[in-house]
């Protein structure tokens, strides 16, 4: 049964360990240039690309769902970590986004938020292609900093890739900001140039498009506030008070390798 009735829903993946303000931020001012209806988080069970979380599954659930408790237009989706804990193995998007889509129907607009790098990085997710039939992708970007799909020889040689904007980590070749670089045109390069949308397109389909939109920067990161944690400095106004509240009562965070 479908619920296009609804709006346009967001999803927001993280480990969110911890959750902190930039994530809220982001969400919210997704919600309103996107005119979501609502943005769900989805705290990942076990991240397929990345390290394992600092602390548990459970634990960053919980933290998540406490910031989230009076904010009306967010919600928490559980499904990833329950996974987790149910089965080994990693989480993948496109299994959480086939679940969602079969939870939510075929007509309702499903908004898949990520940051800029994430999506420089698309094309090592499980089943990458297999994103654009279940949701729209949204990339938060700062101001001024576009994402850019690159043409093969438009730009002199010699150029570095720290000069072209090339994130460190950098997979295919979209840049943050965009400035070309000698090459082929990668496979993701092709996806953002056939699907590149704007903000009024989510609606008119429930999948397929890509946007991007601009987010506040803020200089945050999980990885600095578990370092001020362990040095035991204050992370207030960094996370959440429910959020500190919640790390302080159990004690999370306390060593390098959290808890």
């Amino acid at each position: 049964m479908s619920d296009v009735g609804a709006g346009i829903l967001g999803l927001f993946g993280g480990t969110f360990d911890p959750l902190h303000v930039a994530h809220l931020r982001l969400a919210i001012e997704a919600r309103e240039a996107l005119d979501l209806a609502e943005v769900c988080f989805i705290p990942a069970g076990s991240p397929a690309l990345r390290a394992a979380p600092h602390c548990t599954a459970e634990h960053r659930l919980a933290m998540v769902a406490r910031a989230l408790a009076d904010l009306p237009g967010f919600s928490v989706d559980a499904s990833e970590v329950l996974a987790a804990g149910a089965r080994p193995g990693p989480s993948y998007t496109v299994e959480t986004l086939e679940r969602l889509r079969r939870q939510h129907g075929p007509e309702r607009p499903l908004v898949l938020l990520l940051g800029a790098d994430a999506f420089a990085r698309l094309e090592a997710w499980q089943r990458w292609r297999e994103l654009f039939a279940l949701a729209h992708i949204a990339v938060a970007t700062r101001p001024g900093h576009e994402l850019t799909v690159m043409r093969s020889g438009a730009l002199h040689a010699g150029n570095s890739a720290s000069r072209a904007g090339i994130h460190a980590n950098g997979a295919g070749s979209l840049c943050v900001p965009g400035t070309p670089l000698r090459g082929q045109v990668a496979p993701l390069d092709g996806e953002f140039a056939a699907r590149r949308g704007v903000a009024a397109d989510l609606a008119s389909a429930p999948a397929g498009r890509i946007v991007t939109f601009a987010i506040t920067a803020l200089e945050i990161s999980a990885t600095a506030i578990r370092q001020r944690l362990v040095r035991g400095l204050s992370a207030r106004y960094l996370v959440p008070d429910a959020v500190l509240d919640y790390i302080e009562s159990h004690q999370i965070y306390r060593t390098p390798h959290g808890h």
